[in-house]
């Protein structure tokens, strides 16, 4: 199991481009767990990820990992235990699956040593994890949006980091591989321990798949808790700004976001 960490924000400030994306937000992640940041459209979600991964320096506040400021962590010793997934990732030209999934090893890798048995396992581990082990002498560009999502996942997983922030994992990929990149997700997560941060969209998916869920509100922290806490009808009202009815979702028992509308079905 992957081990403890107490990764903290404390009256986080930042935004980039001279804007101010973020007021304020103090919050700590729950270790070994699935965390969910949810919230309408430019409220800051992706903005937070980037903030607590390092790639965007907070104007004021501090980000701790382990009671030390993350900016005090050399690069690689940070990217040994936390890793990130970003919205868009560019995928370099002519890569092969195996390679791509590879460049993961890079935080545990010197200039002078080449690829080790570990390297090799921890890559041949993540791809099957992902159940793409049988693409690795695939291009990247022969794939599916979901094999290709499915490899980029992996390339994160064999960085074999403590705590994976995950920027809409799910996003452009139908129902099936959403389902799926999120079963295989919590399958990481309770059989390794893996702390997943992730940024969801889809309100059901994120009160189904999370242990506990950060709302925002224009760039500010309004709720966290877990699902069955946080996601009621007066929240998804104040945050997403949608009349609806929660109720208990008949697979799973987590709360189910059913929309009003404007037309409501008569009964018949």
């Amino acid at each position: 199991m992957k081990p403890t960490h107490l990764f903290k924000t404390e009256n986080i400030v930042a935004g980039y481009d001279h804007k101010t994306i973020l007021h304020g937000i103090s919050l700590v992640i729950p270790s070994n767990k699935i965390s969910v940041i949810v919230g309408a459209n430019a409220c800051g979600k992706s903005t937070l990820l980037k903030t607590m991964a390092r790639l965007i320096k907070p104007a004021s506040g501090e980000i701790t990992l382990d009671g030390k400021p993350i900016g005090k962590y050399p690069p690689k010793q940070l990217a040994r235990i936390v890793g990130l997934l970003p919205q868009s990732p560019i995928v370099p030209e002519g890569i092969s699956v195996a390679d791509l999934v590879g460049r993961g090893r890079f935080p545990h890798q010197s200039l002078l040593s080449g690829w080790s048995k570990k390297d090799y396992e921890a890559v041949a581990e993540a791809m099957e994890i992902m159940n793409i082990a049988e693409l690795a002498n695939l291009h990247i560009d022969e794939l599916s949006g979901g094999q290709r999502q499915r490899v980029w996942i992996a390339m994160a997983l064999a960085q074999q980091t403590d705590i994976l922030f995950l920027d809409e994992p799910t996003t452009f990929l139908d129902i099936t591989y959403q389902i799926e990149i999120l079963d295989l997700l919590t399958d990481l997560n309770r059989k390794h321990g893996t702390t997943i941060v992730m940024v969801l969209h889809d309100m059901n998916l994120s009160a189904r798949y999370a242990d506990y869920i950060f709302a925002l509100r224009e760039g500010r922290l309004v709720a966290e808790g877990e699902p069955a806490q946080v996601m009621t009808s007066g929240l998804v009202r104040d945050v997403f700004g949608l009349d609806c009815t929660v109720i208990a979702d008949p697979v799973s028992g987590s709360p189910m976001v059913v929309p009003k509308g404007r037309y409501h079905v008569l009964p018949v």
